[in-house]
């Protein structure tokens, strides 16, 4: 380890830490002072491998996007390091000054109940536990792999979006399979965006001034990807994604629960393989599937007032599903003191949020209508006569990352 890396533990002080998202054709980055939470540099690196190539880099709000090949993700991760480190930007000094890199893994399988340190042990066991998520857990060795290359003596920390579900209880967590063949294959109720409702979870009982130990909490991560999970007292009771993200919710892309039997029947009346389902139910269903407008929500809205009556059944299934699951975790918390919406759609869609609350009332949940149209970053939009609080979060999962990484390696 780095003499810096020492110096900051034994003073306890622990300065900039590098958290990298790598997909299997982009680099999301920030760089951030833990100390602070500030955010110093973020950007993105997209279309790696491909042509067209861009680097898009934001200090403060300033952004610059620059085209430049990146033939894989060692070279998008130089591009980043040369331009965090070039001394016109007053970022950095040194690469030195990094003193560890946190990155998102999705899927932690059985073995990561918490966020782990890399080891060759740890790499092997994400690439174990790649079939489960295969886009992303290849892709962020990719990450990891390009950072052992460029920044071989910086510590580097993996942070699990699986991890807050991984104490579910068997009762939550058991699918009603042969229990032999659950058992062989490790199939159970994973979950993910973990990360997200770990923060938002945090944030909302900081928002309430409680512990969240005495909170019952929903917690809603709206966007693209959704999922909803129950909190009990702190601790993660269900949760709507299961073995891989496809289960729960209606996404922009994906189905989210359906009958199994239709997999089945669709492949044997289509003749598709398994990977052409597997498509179909992931890349071309939700959203996407019933409007056959967009996977994005404010598209599938102005198609609807524009009279598409496709747009408008995938609008409200959208607000169906999610009310659904809110019902479900009412009843298996027993009662819940706040819902807490983050995610594109649960931030910025007043419209939505009206849709999901509507005809609420019998169990405490009311909407305040004027709150519900503000901006504020952080709000609550129930009414004054709700028993239920109703939060707005943004989340902010780069930061969970961070202070993981913190933690993980001031542990050593």
């Amino acid at each position: 380890m780095r003499l810096c890396v020492y110096k900051y533990i034994f003073k306890g002080y622990f300065l900039n830490i590098l958290v990298l998202n790598a997909g299997s054709s982009s680099l999301k980055y920030q760089l951030i002072d833990v100390e602070t939470q500030r955010v110093i540099a973020r950007g993105l690196c997209e279309r790696v491998g491909n042509e067209g190539a861009n680097h898009i880099h934001c200090v403060d709000a300033e952004e610059v996007v620059i085209s430049t090949p990146m033939r894989n993700h060692s070279e998008a991760l130089q591009v980043v390091l040369d331009h965090i480190c070039d001394p016109k930007q007053h970022i950095l000094n040194s690469l030195d000054e990094i003193d560890a890199i946190g990155h998102r893994v999705v899927q932690g399988g059985k073995y990561f109940s918490q966020s782990a340190r890399i080891t060759p042990d740890v790499i092997y066991k994400i690439r174990q536990l790649a079939e489960l998520a295969p886009l992303h857990n290849n892709a962020a060795l990719m990450g990891i792999e390009a950072c052992q290359k460029l920044l071989p003596s910086t510590p580097q920390v993996a942070v699990f979006d699986t991890a807050f579900f991984h104490n579910l209880a068997p009762t939550y967590h058991t699918y009603p399979l042969p229990y032999e063949l659950a058992q062989k294959y490790d199939i159970r109720r994973y979950g993910a965006h973990g990360t997200s409702h770990r923060y938002i979870a945090q944030r909302a009982a900081q928002f309430l001034h409680k512990n969240m130990w005495d909170l019952k909490l929903i917690t809603c991560h709206l966007g693209n990807g959704a999922s909803i999970t129950a909190i009990n007292h702190g601790k993660a009771l269900d949760t709507s994604m299961g073995l891989t993200p496809l289960e729960g919710l209606m996404m922009g892309t994906r189905c989210g629960s359906i009958d199994p039997a239709i997999v089945t029947y669709l492949m044997e009346r289509e003749n598709l393989s398994p990977q052409e389902m597997n498509d179909i139910l992931n890349k071309q269903s939700g959203l996407l599937g019933v409007s056959g407008v967009s996977n994005d929500l404010r598209s599938v809205y102005d198609a609807a007032e524009q009279g598409n009556d496709r747009a408008k059944l995938a609008y409200e299934m959208f607000a169906v599903s999610i009310k659904r699951y809110v019902g479900q975790y009412i009843a298996l918390l027993g009662g819940v003191d706040a819902i807490v919406l983050s995610g594109g759609v649960g931030e910025n869609c007043p419209i939505m949020r009206r849709l999901v609350f509507a005809d609420l009332q019998s169990l405490g949940i009311q909407l305040d209508e004027s709150r519900n149209k503000e901006k504020t970053r952080e709000r609550e939009i129930s009414s004054d006569t709700s028993r239920v609080r109703i939060l707005v979060i943004p989340t902010n999962e780069e930061l969970m990352i961070a202070l993981d990484t913190k933690r993980i390696v001031q542990q050593k």
